[in-house]
């Protein structure tokens, strides 16, 4: 079963789940803002994806842009991004949907895809 870690009020989220629904695929879900990711588990997420720790970062959202982070990420190192983002669930870019063996962040279909 996948696990679908999302922010129920995002839009991208919704469009997100529909399809998932619609491809008839099983997830468990996690609101990420009740129930936050550790760093553990931010750790493992980005190690499994094989993307780059900046692509975790929800740099559309309005907590990035407050925290200046811009300008800041590329000065801290991977353990100071990981704490950061596990402060706060608003940091996290989403959805994040794990399967057994990969992890994709954000929303493409075409990546949704390759999940069945």
């Amino acid at each position: 079963m996948l696990k679908f870690i999302e922010y129920p009020k995002c839009s991208t989220c919704k469009k997100a789940k529909k399809y998932l629904d619609n491809l008839n695929l099983a997830h468990t879900d996690r609101h990420i803002v009740e129930e936050k990711l550790s760093k553990d588990e931010l750790l493992a997420l980005y190690k499994k994806s094989g993307l780059p720790l900046k692509r975790f970062f929800n740099t559309s959202g309005l907590k990035y842009r407050e925290l200046n982070l811009k300008d800041k990420l590329s000065k801290m190192s991977e353990d100071e991004q990981l704490s950061l983002l596990a402060s706060d669930g608003m940091l996290v870019k989403r959805p994040i949907v794990e399967s057994s063996d990969k992890v994709l962040v954000g929303f493409k279909p075409a990546e949704y895809d390759m999940l069945k």
